[in-house]
């Protein structure tokens, strides 16, 4: 055998090692909890045959605690770059087989290398997450990795999309770099992150938790937001990402894909013309507005349990990527509180970044008023939507379905904080606030001395819903474009998103500005 074959052999080996991870006895394992191995998630990930691997022989370099009888070439992270639907993404998949996935000194480095990869080349990332957190063994080694990664993580913010899947344990430190990432999906059941662990809280607070109430998809879909999207299992959380992918351009300096549709963008929605009770205080589904607006009437809600007063999502328009947010009058009444303007500014924001045009439909009675809500802040959480919306430079067009009163108003991507296409329906009503508050503070004494207050009252409640409770005083002012009919809306909006396209809006130079965290 030539020496040439041997090396061949030699280098085979290798990689054979480190194609078998941690070894079979651990796969089965992995498979007996529902779960998949680091390489069947990324085959799945990625197009078929397309995936093409970096740093399968690196090795942790620990010493201590017997490591170095124990190496496992890849060092329990699988690395590399492929193809979703033909276009290129960076992608990595924490191996649980190998030391429990945990990140030792060169793990991280393995991730930090794709990371610095995607930001030279301005494309997408895609973490899958199944780590037992830090590798104890490679002591602060194990850290700066992690701080590295962080890092990056800001680096690349706003740069190029970066998306988390959480497919098993995700603990202390390590929740920071999905934290960081503009997207995390967690698979419910076998996914679960938290800073301490139930034993830690257990010492420390003498509260009694589970793993599933701490850290599990559905507590951080529906009580923290810290979940975008929660997947019934690998499969389906992979789905989802590559659903995300193909909505989003690959970095900011690119616009999203355009999606073939045969929706018409001239087709009447004659479905939004009853949409609205004739009862301004009953609700309605502002999901069914969105989805009879949007084309064929796809629409991928993000973050659909958390914070459900305000919806957010991506859906197109004749074509095109578009960002939605809507107050939604089934909870709370559509007010905008502490949970909903934080979610709703940073998804601005994340649109904003990267080119995505954003499209809100409004019918909001104010600001949730209550102590809990101002001892929260809910001053700051709402600065910042108002923030995201004024800082916003992409295309931006509103409609007002119905309420849009106070300060609640000019927040939700008014004319006043640049808004590019405002219009209204016949339903809008614009006001500082409702009628029965406004004339109990402006007709209070006249009320108080009328020989029928009650019936006084309701005169001037219907005198004032007809003044002010309409959208043609704000027409009249120019702060809508239009009054429509509901009907055409989409063939409005998707004209006025053509002519918006091109838009260029320049703000003055600075290093950043200082949003009210």
């Amino acid at each position: 055998m030539s020496s040439t074959e041997d090396r061949l052999k030699d280098l085979r080996n290798r990689k054979s090692r480190s194609e078998a991870g941690g070894g079979q006895a651990r796969v089965e394992a992995q498979h007996n909890r529902g779960k998949m191995t680091a390489r069947e998630r990324l085959e799945m990930l990625l197009d078929d045959g397309s995936f093409q691997e970096i740093d399968a022989l690196v090795e942790h370099r620990c010493r201590d605690f017997n490591m170095d009888k124990n190496v496992i070439p890849g060092d329990g992270v699988v690395t590399g770059h492929g193809t979703i639907n033909g276009r290129q993404v960076f992608a990595f998949a924490q191996d649980f087989t190998v030391y429990g996935g945990s990140l030792g000194e060169m793990h991280g480095l393995k991730i930090c290398k794709v990371l610095d990869m995607a930001l030279k080349t301005g494309r997408p990332v895609i973490g899958m997450n199944d780590s037992g957190g830090a590798r104890i063994q490679e002591g602060v080694a194990s850290l700066g990795s992690y701080a590295e990664i962080f890092f990056r993580n800001v680096r690349a913010s706003g740069v190029v999309p970066q998306i988390s899947v959480i497919m098993g344990p995700c603990a202390g430190g390590a929740v920071y770099s999905p934290a960081i990432t503009d997207f995390v999906i967690m698979v419910d059941q076998t996914a679960h992150m938290f800073i301490t662990g139930p034993e830690v809280i257990k010492t420390v607070t003498n509260e009694v938790v589970s793993f599933e109430d701490l850290g599990g998809a559905s507590t951080h879909g529906s009580k923290s937001g810290v979940s975008h999207f929660t997947a019934s299992d690998d499969e389906d959380a992979i789905s989802m990402a590559r659903d995300l992918c193909d909505l989003l351009p690959q970095n900011n300096l690119e616009r999203p894909p355009i999606k073939k549709t045969s929706d018409s963008r001239d087709r009447l929605c004659d479905a939004l013309d009853s949409i609205i009770p004739e009862d301004s205080s009953k609700p309605y589904d502002v999901v069914d507005v969105i989805t009879e607006v949007l084309d064929d009437g796809g629409f991928m809600e993000v973050q659909s349990e958390w914070a459900r007063n305000i919806v957010i999502g991506f859906g197109h328009l004749d074509g095109n990527t578009v960002g939605v947010v809507a107050n939604q009058p089934k909870v709370l009444a559509g007010c905008l509180d502490i949970d909903a303007s934080d979610k709703a500014a940073r998804f601005v924001r994340f649109c904003d970044a990267f080119n995505i045009p954003i499209l809100t439909f409004e019918d909001v009675p104010g600001f949730l008023p209550g102590t809990n809500q101002e001892w929260g802040g809910i001053i700051r959480h709402g600065a910042k939507l108002l923030y995201a919306f004024a800082e916003a430079t992409v295309p931006k067009l509103t409609v007002i379905l119905r309420k849009a009163y106070g300060g609640a108003y000019d927040v939700m991507s008014s004319k006043h904080i640049r808004g590019d296409y405002n219009v209204a329906w016949p339903s809008a009503e614009l006001a500082v606030m409702g009628a029965d508050g406004a004339v109990e503070i402006i007709h209070r004494r006249r009320i108080a001395h009328s020989r029928n207050p009650e019936q006084e009252r309701e005169r001037l409640t219907e005198d004032f819903k007809e003044t002010f409770a309409n959208p043609y005083k704000a027409a009249a002012l120019g702060y809508l474009d239009d009054v429509i009919e509901p009907n055409q809306t989409r063939q409005r909006l998707c004209r006025a998103l053509a002519m918006l396209m091109d838009k260029e809006e320049l703000r003055p130079a600075r290093k950043h500005g200082n949003i009210p965290l």
